[in-house]
């Protein structure tokens, strides 16, 4: 194999591992947002649950109705 091949099939190589770290960059930035979505989804839900926690313990205790 000469010099030449050789260098042409080094570029093809570099070529192909730039574009393999570009589309594994784009798929981390990717996956990145989809976990800030979830993290700020379990906040909201986390939020709503104590709230509701809180007001349940505010409710008045559960009696039977006068007919039992």
């Amino acid at each position: 194999m000469s010099d030449e091949e050789r260098l042409v099939k080094l570029e093809e190589l570099a070529a192909h591992q730039a574009k393999v770290i570009e589309e594994l960059s784009d798929q981390l930035a990717e996956q990145w947002k989809v976990m800030e979505q979830t993290r700020a989804k379990l906040d909201r839900l986390t939020e709503r649950f104590l709230s509701l926690e809180e007001s349940s313990l505010d409710a008045p205790a559960i009696t039977k109705p006068p007919h039992y």
